[in-house]
Formats: C-alpha cells, sequence, structure tokens
C-alpha cells in the first residue's frame, strides 16, 4: 500500500513548476522509512501565511520556513483499507530561497530538507529545542535521521536550476 499525499498551494497563489515532483518525492520519504498507509497533506504558501498558522497554532508571531500539524487518527475508507490521517504540513517558499542562501545549498536541497522534516514530525519526531545549524553535526535522533535521509535522496532533483 502507499502513502495518499495531497499537494497544494496557498489559495491565490501561482502553484510553483516543480510542484508536481513534490508528491513523488514524499512517496520516496515514507517508503524509505517503512511507512505507509498514510494520508497527509503538504501546503505551500507565502511567509505572511504560515506567520498567521504559527501565531494562530503555536502563538509564535512570526513567519518560519516548515509547520507539521500532527494528527493521527485512524480510519477504514469504503474499500474497507485502514488510514492514517497523520496531518498536515505548511511550506513557505518566500523563506525557501533565504534558508537556501543561509545554509550555502541549493533549493533543491533545503526543500527536500523541508519535506523530510514536515514527515519526520507528523510520524513523532522531535527534536526539542535543537535546530538545524550551519557546520553543527546534529546529536537528537530526528535530526540524525533527517541528516541520513537527505543522504540517502541526494540525486533526487525537485527544483532544477533554471526552475527558480
Amino acid at each position: 500500500m502507499e502513502n495518499q499525499i495531497f499537494v497544494g498551494m496557498e489559495d491565490g497563489k501561482t502553484s510553483p513548476v516543480w510542484i508536481e515532483k513534490i508528491e513523488p518525492f514524499a512517496q520516496k520519504v515514507m517508503q524509505k522509512c517503512g511507512w505507509d498507509g498514510e494520508e497527509f497533506s503538504i501546503l505551500f504558501c507565502s511567509d505572511e501565511y504560515i506567520q498567521y498558522l504559527n501565531k494562530t497554532y503555536r502563538n509564535i508571531d512570526s513567519p518560519t520556513d516548515v509547520l507539521s500539524f500532527e494528527n493521527g487518527e485512524k480510519y477504514t475508507d469504503e474499500y474497507n483499507v485502514v488510514w492514517l490521517q497523520a496531518g498536515d504540513i505548511a511550506i513557505s517558499v518566500d523563506t525557501l530561497p533565504k534558508n537556501s542562501e543561509y545554509f550555502e545549498v541549493s533549493q533543491n536541497e533545503e526543500l527536500k530538507r523541508l519535506i523530510i522534516h514536515g514527515i519526520l514530525h507528523l510520524n513523532g519526531y522531535d527534536h526539542g529545542e535543537e535546530h538545524v545549524e550551519k557546520n553543527v553535526e546534529p546529536k537528537c535522533e530526528m535530526l540524525v535521521l533527517q541528516k541520513k535521509l537527505m543522504k540517502e535522496l541526494e540525486q533526487e532533483i525537485i527544483i532544477e536550476e533554471t526552475e527558480k
């Protein structure tokens, strides 16, 4: 069984050309982790919208790169298949190039990191106060796994250099 991954763009915003590559990449992340039977969404949005979400649900009045809202409820569909509603991920397309520049990586690499990060949160991982830092090796289980997945999926291309 695969996963049901719904990818969308904030209302009123134009979808980037690479958006069609998100679902297959997310499926590969899930496969590498051995997770299936999950359903979740990935929303690409502006800094303004992610700031609204951050303020509404975390009481932090600033934009961020990625937010994950874990659900964890199961339901049975009309074909008697049990699905886990993992939750929702929001990724700021405005912060993506800023992070890419700060971490001195391609936008492709940064986007993959944000997707992996969001998926790990939906599956119960947490990094506490530790965050990804430039030139610092991760210590917590989540960020170590994130780094491992990044290495395993380094050949995957979502954003071509010409698509920025």
